[in-house]
């Protein structure tokens, strides 16, 4: 079965210094037919205006993983990591027993990401912190493999059951994911137009999949589209 979660269906909030759509459940918006999907509990799709962040701030017992589609911004956290996050960087964290961090944009252009929060296999794990650039060409009509229970393909290792895949899609290609029974999907778009099992997708829009065997996600003809798949348990 698949179910769509569109874009224009999200909660959105816009603070002037970020613009900000919630797919589950975040803050201030609440929508109980969407607090969560499996272990996935947060998909924010952000937009940080120049010169403006994230001042330090808490979590814990949370797989924490940053997207960035375009821009930079700049990390620092308690545990003394410290660095800029790029396009086409990936970070992730585990909150665990509690970590500080802030997130400045101190750039002259604004940054847009992903943000994703995944419930951690167990609570009151010990922080740490990973982040990797992965390339264009590393995605260009395949799933290439960015987070992972156990790291396969030098992959970002999260405290979850699951596997997430980015691709970028382009000229009629078609890729296809095979879940093992009992395991379910979703996926975001972000960027493009999609196919996916003849249901269309487009910028921003969700897809949960459950008790489906394979999924075949089809790249438009003309362009390209990019989008994140996750595999979860």
């Amino acid at each position: 079965m698949l179910t769509l979660r569109p874009s224009n269906e999200r909660g959105h909030i816009d603070h002037g210094w970020l613009n900000t759509y919630h797919t589950f459940s975040f803050a201030d918006y609440h929508d109980p037919a969407n607090v969560h999907f499996r272990s996935l509990r947060v998909i924010n799709e952000d937009r940080i205006a120049a010169g403006r962040g994230f001042g330090m701030h808490p979590h814990r017992d949370m797989e924490i993983i940053t997207y960035i589609i375009s821009g930079a911004l700049e990390h620092k956290d308690s545990m003394g990591n410290s660095g800029i996050i790029a396009a086409g960087d990936v970070q992730r964290m585990t909150a665990g027993t509690g970590i500080v961090h802030s997130e400045f944009n101190g750039s002259k252009e604004s940054v847009h990401l992903l943000q994703i929060w995944m419930f951690p296999e167990r609570h009151n794990l010990t922080p740490s912190y990973e982040q990797r650039t992965f390339h264009d060409q590393d995605k260009r009509n395949t799933f290439c493999r960015i987070a992972s229970h156990d790291g396969q393909n030098d992959s970002l290792i999260i405290n979850q059951d699951a596997s997430v895949y980015a691709s970028i899609v382009s000229d009629g290609a078609v890729l296809k994911h095979h879940f093992i029974a009992g395991r379910g999907g979703f996926l975001q778009m972000v960027r493009g137009t999609v196919s996916v099992n003849d249901q269309k997708l487009h910028h921003g829009d969700g897809l949960m999949v459950e008790d489906e065997h394979d999924v075949n996600i089809t790249a438009p003809q003309n362009g390209e589209a990019e989008f994140l798949l996750f595999d979860l348990a």
